[in-house]
């Protein structure tokens, strides 16, 4: 069952908690994620995995889960010969395994279907360069069949999330046109600009105006500039603002392992909401603990007022 609100209502009453990395929260649950298509694979492989992820970050505080399908694509699911019917049924999977999770823990519990950049179906890190060499028109025709099966599913929103580059946002933007779902954007950054290396303040100015977007901001970037980004997406656009940064740590792709230490301080998201963020929560590496305190934090301060 969806909530009764939607998520613009409940936005306007609160700040909500997001979930954390889905990836790691799988690797502490033994899961090998070393395949191409990541925590995706396991929409066929081990359902039950991802399912068990999601009810841990619910339990822990979170009321909005981002879905598995990050990297999941046609195209991806498709180099393991999987047909496109079966990628689509395994899309849809990926909504209805948050929908049950939150179902099961909580009254009133968000689904965020995850739509991530072009470069996460390389799988080379190019999400963390953006340009890939392809105009607008060619990233459009790539994201709309992915949205079309997601949207289908009715998640609440479509988080189109970890988009290194404001071309790229705006392919995603139209391509999500008329699906029937809000969305957010939120681009990967990195020292004040996007990580293709454009202005910050015009890359947010492309959701400006638009209706379908309900949340601006940024994830998967370093949590100590997440402020300032917050900051910059609400008076560039007037939109309530998303943050998940991710640990700190940053990615290295040809070793596809994660270097430097945890900078996550979850007492950092009381300065985020009072910056305009009303969707807050962890990216890669930040797991049920940290939300678990990040959440406790923001229910002291607001009198148990998230959302």
């Amino acid at each position: 069952m969806r909530p009764v609100r939607t998520l613009a209502e409940a936005l306007g009453a609160g700040v909500l908690v997001l979930d954390g990395g889905l990836s790691n929260q799988l690797e502490a649950q033994g899961c090998d994620l070393s395949d191409a298509l990541w925590s995706a694979r396991l929409l066929a492989d081990g359902p039950e995995q991802i399912e068990a992820a999601h009810t841990a970050y619910v339990r822990a505080g979170a009321r909005v889960l981002i879905t598995s399908s990050y990297q999941a694509t046609f195209e991806g699911f498709a180099r393991r010969g999987t047909g496109r019917e079966e990628a689509a049924r395994l899309l849809a999977r990926s909504v209805e395994l948050a929908r049950t999770a939150g179902e099961a823990v909580r009254e009133e519990v968000w689904v965020a279907a995850s739509v991530g950049p072009y470069g996460a179906m390389l799988a080379d890190g190019s999400e963390y360069r953006g340009r890939y060499g392809l105009s607008v028109g060619a990233l459009e025709r790539f994201h709309r069949p992915r949205i079309e099966a997601l949207a289908g599913a009715a998640p609440d929103v479509l988080a189109l999330e970890t988009v290194p580059d404001a071309e790229e946002a705006e392919a995603l933007l139209r391509a999500a046109e008329g699906c029937g779902v809000p969305v957010w954007l939120s681009y990967t950054v990195e020292g004040g600009r996007t990580r293709a290396g454009q202005d910050l303040a015009e890359a947010f100015a492309v959701a400006a105006g638009n209706e379908q977007v309900v949340a601006v901001g940024v994830n998967c970037c370093d949590p100590a500039g997440a402020g300032d980004a917050v900051e910059l997406a609400v008076a560039v656009t007037g939109k309530p603002a998303v943050v998940y940064p991710n640990s700190g740590e940053r990615w290295d792709a040809g070793a596809r392992g994660w270097r430097g230490d945890m900078a996550f301080d979850p007492a950092w998201a009381l300065d985020w909401a009072g910056a305009g963020a009303r969707l807050v929560g962890g990216c890669c590496r930040v797991g049920p603990a940290t939300i678990g305190a990040l959440a406790d934090g923001l229910a002291a301060e607001r009198g148990g007022g998230t959302g």
